[in-house]
């Protein structure tokens, strides 16, 4: 079984290509707190490539960006490559089935920040009498 999950926020700006079939394909790296701190009292992080293909890679291009936060499940992928020294690499990425966007879209604020447009609206509410309610 190869299966991962991870929720974290990503290093930098995703990148679009297409291949020459042309298939969309993201890339991008997210950062995952390690969930016990260090012996200094930090709390470290890992960072793990990400590889997100086809429209769902075209939409973590439109809407994600460095900083946002996301869950991924995918899987692990390990490819060799030959360096321009000649040498080989192997790089281990997760090749994403699905990414949820956990960051709230921001209109112009920090993201999460609840806004309430219409103060007067809410100031208008009246309490109902939950005793008459059918559930």
């Amino acid at each position: 079984m190869n299966r991962v999950y991870l929720i974290g926020n990503l290093t930098r700006d995703p990148e679009l290509a297409v291949t020459n079939s042309g298939v969309s394909v993201c890339r991008f790296a997210i950062a995952v707190q390690r969930r016990f701190s260090n012996a200094e009292g930090e709390r470290e992080a890992d960072f793990f490539n990400i590889v997100v293909w086809r429209a769902q890679g075209e939409n973590c291009n439109k809407y994600l960006k460095k900083g946002s936060k996301c869950a991924v499940s995918g899987s692990l992928q390990n490819r060799s490559y030959d360096a321009q020294d000649g040498t080989k690499r192997t790089i281990t990425e997760i090749i994403a089935d699905e990414v949820e966007f956990l960051t709230a879209k921001s209109n112009g604020t920090d993201a999460g920040e609840r806004i309430i447009e219409n103060k007067k609206d809410v100031a208008e509410l009246e309490p109902i009498d939950d005793d008459n309610l059918p559930f």
